[in-house]
């Protein structure tokens, strides 16, 4: 008998045709000698529409009771897929995230897992139950508030109770039949891949992939734990997250595993900036104080006639007024010249862990966007990855230059999304 975690998100729990298909794999699973549990997401759209109601009362609700209301969405999926469980003639127990144990620290909105604690959990499997719990939240260990994980907390609360459980694997369920080499909403002859290493899934994941989400796959690879991602709208084989290859896999033709693109990040470039020890320390600082996350980072070289430079970083949109308002603060004790900001780029990365051992990768991407007419503004790389930013309009056709480029291709277009959003 295994010990199964399976994630179930918004667009398989939809309605409440979805609830009992979701219901009918579970029992199948409980069926086949399992125990099986169950971290659900809201129905649908839920958590948007519950946030547009929050902002119709109120510009700027506080981040206690945001939570306490969006933790809604997962009670009612939870507590509905449960009931079309027992339906099926198998005892089903539901859980929140406080209830299943999950302890995290008092950041509203974004809260992190510090420990997950399932004893209530192991008690339903130990008894026969299946343990249905509500994913996105938990409790902070500090104030007893409900809090909520951020988007793709779901994700995380499968794979922290999975490692806290010493689960077998933990199945992320989605309407997509696993991970592509490309979006297939971009890119219809998108490839699925049948295995990606931890690091390159975090990469994919850094870089706007959004079928995973980078914080459950950080947890994964710490705990060694095997994600399956699949399709719940199917019985196929999905892609199989570990920490290398199957023995035996096709490296040497593996150079890049995949390609991610991002349309929500934004740029901005302080002009002028006296070019002394400090300087960079002192601006990076005053954004990391309002706990925003920069990416790409270009400073160009100092001009020798005036000891000036400039630089230039991405950050999420969402975070472009605040980190524009902070660093026109601090302009009189710096002493640049002027912000430029700009929210019209896209970032495209190659992901591989193959282009360690293959030149010229670097050579192939750039020829694949000069001839599709994209102009590249910015670079950044590791070893597994190389990213650039161009024009959000450019976006949509480097990435399939790009897919063309490395011979990604699927022979026939076999990349479906079934619930319609790919994730």
């Amino acid at each position: 008998m295994g010990l199964i975690v399976q994630k179930y998100g918004g667009s398989s729990v939809a309605d409440a045709a979805g609830m009992k298909r979701v219901a009918a794999r579970i029992v199948a699973s409980k069926r086949a000698g399992n125990k099986v549990v169950v971290v659900v997401s809201a129905m649908g759209d839920t958590t948007d529409e519950l946030i547009d109601l929050a902002n119709q009362i109120t510009p700027i609700p506080t981040g206690r009771e945001l939570d306490m209301l969006l933790t809604a969405g997962e009670r009612i999926s939870m507590a509905l897929l449960a009931m079309a469980i027992s339906n099926l003639g198998h005892e089903a127990r539901s859980f929140t995230g406080s209830q299943a144990g999950v302890i995290t620290d008092s950041a509203h909105g974004r809260a992190r897992i510090i420990d997950v604690t399932p004893g209530r959990i192991q008690e339903a499997l130990d008894e026969g139950a299946i343990a249905i719990v509500a994913g996105f939240q938990g409790i902070s260990q500090d104030t007893k508030d409900v809090t909520t994980l951020g988007r793709g907390g779901s994700d995380t609360t499968a794979v922290a109770l999975a490692a806290a459980l010493e689960a077998d694997v933990c199945e992320i369920y989605t309407d997509v039949d696993g991970i592509f080499s490309a979006d297939p909403r971009v890119v219809p002859a998108a490839r699925k891949l049948k295995t990606v290493t931890y690091d390159e899934m975090l990469e994919l994941a850094a870089s706007g992939a959004k079928v995973l989400h980078l914080r459950c796959v950080e947890y994964a690879r710490r705990y060694d734990l095997p994600i399956h991602v699949r399709s719940s709208f199917t019985t196929n084989e999905g892609t199989w997250v570990v920490k290398d290859h199957p023995e035996g896999g096709n490296m040497e033709q593996a150079i890049i595993s995949g390609i991610a693109h991002d349309k929500t990040e934004a740029k901005i470039t302080i002009v002028g900036v006296p070019d002394r020890t400090g300087v960079a320390a002192r601006i990076f600082q005053a954004i990391a104080d309002a706990d925003i996350n920069i990416d790409m980072i270009v400073q160009n070289v100092s001009a020798a006639a005036t000891g000036l430079t400039d630089i230039s970083f991405t950050l999420p949109k969402a975070e472009g007024a605040n980190a524009s308002k902070i660093l026109q603060a601090i302009q009189g004790e710096v002493g640049f010249a002027s912000i430029q900001y700009d929210d019209q780029i896209g970032k495209l990365s190659l992901v591989g862990a193959g282009m360690r051992s293959h030149p010229g990768v670097t050579a192939t991407f750039f020829a694949a966007m000069s001839d599709a007419g994209v102009n590249i503004e910015m670079i950044s790389t590791s070893e597994i990855r190389i990213s650039i930013i161009c024009r959000e309009s450019d976006l949509d056709r480097g990435v399939k230059a790009a897919h063309t480029a490395f011979e990604l291709d699927a022979d026939q277009i076999e990349a479906v999304v079934y619930g319609g959003t790919g994730r």
